[in-house]
């Protein structure tokens, strides 16, 4: 029993600054290399783009960082307890209607009111599913370090919506590095959107997230649709209609995103949870 009430502090809420900086100083210090190293990067791995190691390693510094973090405080026996939040799958036919449905409507949305043509993505089912393979295992392995160790730290000190908000303009932040970076999808962005639409989304997630008791899998799921290429590039409309449907999930979760003592806060889960 005590065992069981233990697991899930385990790992400190002080983890978090070391968290931030090993996620902050891994991703600038690789995009900083591709800035100002971009030719001998060329070189060595090829043009700079999606593939390139030291854009891979950047993408995966949160990742990193948190099993990094879990091992230092946990272990190999908490480490497993927290990739077993991977098989927590379980939420409303509501929200798995939000993240099949609506993410893509958003940015089909975006792309009307930007006036841009709609024109099939790739030349053939098998170039989509190798694309779609491709950023399964990219942008999506983020959530480990977001959701999967920073959002329970933060809401044990705040109220889910204030968690929410404060992490969502530190991922924005974290993505800046790449609006210089030639060959990435945010250097034809602008950065003000791109922030804001990060702040929402982070929101989004938030109500998510806690309902389906700290699943790392259906966050990982819906950055997978967020970066999924089968949609349109619709920025910066999108933003707007994401910052409405924030709005949106905030008015109907309101009593439980401001409640202190609703968020989950576990990294480290328990039997129970599993």
């Amino acid at each position: 029993m005590a065992r069981r009430a233990l697991a899930p502090y385990r790992v400190p809420t002080s983890a978090l600054l070391p968290f931030f900086a090993i996620a902050f100083g891994l991703a600038w210090s690789s995009l900083a290399v591709l800035i100002y190293f971009s030719d001998t990067v060329a070189r060595l791995f090829g043009e700079v783009s999606a593939s390139n190691p030291l854009f891979i390693l950047a993408v995966y510094s949160p990742a990193i960082a948190a099993v990094s973090l879990v091992l230092r405080y946990a272990g190999r026996a908490g480490l497993t307890g927290f990739l077993s939040r991977l098989l927590l799958w379980r939420c409303s036919w509501g929200w798995a209607a939000f993240v099949v449905f609506t993410i893509p409507a958003i940015y089909y949305a975006g792309a009307f009111v930007k006036g841009a043509t709609i024109e099939a993505p790739f030349p053939s089912p098998g170039a989509a599913i190798a694309a779609m393979g491709f950023m399964l295992v990219l942008g999506p392995m983020e959530e480990f370090g977001w959701r999967g160790l920073a959002l329970p730290l933060l809401q044990r000190k705040m109220a889910p919506i204030w968690a929410g908000l404060l992490l969502g303009i530190i991922w924005g932040a974290w993505h800046l590095p790449a609006f210089f970076l030639s060959g990435t999808p945010q250097s034809a962005w602008g950065i003000s959107p791109f922030i804001i639409g990060s702040i929402a989304v982070s929101v989004i997630l938030t109500p998510l997230f806690n309902a389906s008791g700290g699943s790392i899998l259906l966050a990982a799921l819906f950055h997978f649709q967020l970066n999924n290429p089968l949609w349109p590039d619709a920025q910066p409309y999108d933003t707007i209609f994401f910052v409405l449907a924030a709005a949106i999930v905030v008015w109907v979760n309101r009593d439980a995103m401001f409640d202190r003592n609703s968020g989950h806060t576990a990294v480290i889960a328990t039997r129970a949870e599993t």
